[in-house]
């Protein structure tokens, strides 16, 4: 069988480290899950969600020409429409956090204002220093 991009299989977790998983896939080749692809949240220890031994669906997310395989398990899970992250209105754009988790209004305020802040420094130590250079004249 060959491993298509796109494609959703089933395979067996064979090792797993800090950065991911390694899957055996159908035909005996292997594929590595990446750490940020076993969950749609921040996962911070790996074995919180697969063993060695499992059976899990993952997706072919790309086949490299060396061989490598790159795998995904939270995005081989069908989800309903509804359950899924929600973009942008529009559908273009998107304000720049892809692989993020979304933010809260509040957390959004918040970083913005506290990049409003340095740059209001930023300008303002710019604009003190060509004041302030040539000493004061009368």
């Amino acid at each position: 069988m060959s491993i298509e991009q796109g494609s959703k299989v089933q395979g067996k977790v064979t090792g797993i480290t800090n950065f991911g998983a390694f899957v055996e896939l159908p035909g005996g080749k292997t594929g590595l899950v990446h750490i940020s692809e076993v969950a749609d949240k921040y996962v911070e220890n790996i074995n919180d969600y697969v063993s060695v031994g499992d059976e899990v669906t993952v997706k072919v997310m790309k086949v490299e020409d060396d061989g490598k395989i790159s795998l995904s398990i939270r995005k081989a899970v069908d989800r309903p429409k509804e359950d899924r992250p929600k973009g942008g209105k529009g559908g273009k754009g998107g304000g720049g956090n892809k692989g993020q988790r979304s933010l809260s209004f509040e957390e959004k305020m918040n970083q913005f204002m506290k990049d409003s802040e340095e740059r209001l420094s930023s300008l303002r130590k710019q604009t003190d220093s060509k004041r302030g250079g040539g000493g004061s004249r009368k």
